[in-house]
């Protein structure tokens, strides 16, 4: 196994009993199974986007622009199931998480108010960044 992979391996072993405190949180405020399900997923997958180029990140080390990127690219080019609803219940996911990492002190309050603004503000370029890359898509489909 690669040192990468190492890294890799060690990060997501950390980010484990993060996605389950999580989801604990989520039971205990009495949301739906369904509902807790796709957060805790939601938040996963975003897991595995901190991992996929270097410098790796744990959850708790990401900031505002991996959520942007992750959101603007990287979400509508790497996940089949990107759509207008997909990036608004990753909106909501990532709210929740971030709430939660903040008031649990897992994150400073001063990165999760710069993730929960910048949730709030670019929530409209997010879901057109979705849109943009199902335009490529078709562009390149007419193309062939």
């Amino acid at each position: 196994m690669s040192d990468y992979d190492k890294e890799v391996e060690a990060i997501r072993a950390y980010n484990r009993p993060i996605l389950d405190a999580f989801q604990s949180w989520l039971t205990e405020a009495g949301l739906a199974e369904k509902t807790i399900k796709g957060h805790v997923e939601n938040i996963d997958f975003f897991s595995e986007y901190l991992v996929y180029y270097e410098p790796l990140n744990r959850l708790d080390e990401a900031d505002a622009g991996d959520v942007d990127m992750f959101l603007t690219d990287w979400f509508p080019r790497k996940a089949m199931w990107a759509s207008e609803s997909s990036i608004k219940s990753n909106i909501a996911s990532f709210k929740k998480f971030f709430q939660w990492m903040g008031q649990t002190g897992r994150m400073s309050t001063e990165t999760t108010a710069e993730i929960l603004t910048m949730l709030r503000e670019n929530r409209d370029e997010f879901l057109n960044a979705v849109e943009e890359y199902e335009k490529s898509l078709d562009e390149w489909d007419d193309d062939w």
